[in-house]
């Protein structure tokens, strides 16, 4: 025999009666609500406009009077000299955080600037950095098998170790390329041991250019004097010809490689006429991140919130005051 009592229909269609009943009360008090709102409006529509006309008129004036720009200074430290690139740049900002105005004018950057801040991060090209070393496309071999790339490609160890940087700096007014981009950049050519490894290298690189120009004259004389002998070779020296052909494909793959490198060294050479060598800028460009140029719909929603935070503060006082005095 069941233990289960069969359902009453008589109930179920008491339990839909009861929520259908709350629903209306519900849609009804929401209705009222809305109505409640209007009023108030209409009761305060003239502190409400004064409020909103306030708050967007000071808005356009903070807008206007505390705009914030940005300007971006693509960079390439040479000769192994980013950590000291990042770690002048860390320093200049220190200062500039502390306020440091005597260290700032030493470097160049004048007050006026109103320099606000300045970073340095990596440009990423992970391309670049496996093509530069084949130890590095290893390095990044051993690594991705026990992380993430994505992480590798954003790593500090990494990413310092990338060709280019941006400087970023903020100001609160737009400025020229002389007032602050000329002074920091000269700030960090000046480094007495960079100084030194910069005249090495390049003393370096002129003599490997000179001596890769003496091998590619004497690769072209050699190729020259080939050809004006193969011209007088009989028909009865075809295997003779055969051997000097096989050595001539090495002598071409030599100079083809000598031809590459030479190009590369002097286009290293063009890049090393400074420690820090600038290849782009970017100046005044407004920033509208964060609360930057919204003012004007920041102040007047908090002038708002601060009335009817107000309104609200003083109606509940009003009921507990109310209740106080029923209760006495």
């Amino acid at each position: 025999m069941s233990s289960n009592s069969p359902t009453n229909p008589d109930n179920q269609e008491i339990d839909l009666a009861q929520v259908s009943k709350k629903i209306r009360n519900m849609y009804q008090d929401f209705l009222f609500l809305i109505f409640k709102g209007l009023l108030f409006v209409k009761r305060n529509i003239i502190i409400l406009a004064v409020l909103l006309i306030v708050g967007v008129g000071l808005g356009f004036y903070l807008d206007r009077n505390t705009t914030v720009y940005n300007h971006e200074v693509i960079i390439k430290p040479n000769f192994g000299s980013t950590d000291y690139t990042y770690a002048k740049v860390n320093l200049i900002n220190s200062k500039i955080k502390e306020g440091d105005f005597e260290f700032l004018n030493q470097i160049g950057i004048k007050k006026s600037a109103m320099v606000s801040k300045i970073e340095i991060e990596p440009i990423p090209d992970i391309y670049e950095f496996v093509n530069s070393k084949e130890q590095n496309l290893e390095l990044v071999r051993l690594m991705a098998e026990s992380s993430d790339l994505s992480k590798i490609i954003n790593d500090e160890t990494t990413s310092k170790n990338y060709a280019n940087h941006k400087i970023i700096l903020t100001t609160n007014k737009e400025i020229s390329r002389s007032e602050i981009i000329e002074p920091v950049l000269d700030y960090l050519n000046k480094s007495e041991l960079y100084s030194k490894i910069q005249s090495t290298i390049i003393e370096n690189l002129r003599s490997k250019i000179e001596s890769n120009k003496i091998t590619i004259n004497q690769i072209d004389n050699l190729l020259a004097d080939f050809s004006t002998a193969s011209k007088g070779k009989s028909k009865s020296g075809n295997l003779v010809y055969y051997n000097e052909n096989t050595q001539l494909n090495d002598v071409l793959k030599t100079k083809n490689e000598l031809v590459l490198d030479q190009g590369s060294r002097m286009l290293e050479l063009v890049f090393s006429d400074k420690i820090v060598k600038e290849s782009s800028e970017v100046l005044n460009i407004k920033n509208n991140q964060s609360l930057n140029g919204k003012m004007k719909f920041i102040i007047p929603i908090l002038f708002l919130c601060v009335f009817f935070g107000i309104i609200l503060v003083r109606g509940f006082y009003k009921s507990q005051m109310a209740k106080m005095e029923a209760t006495l």
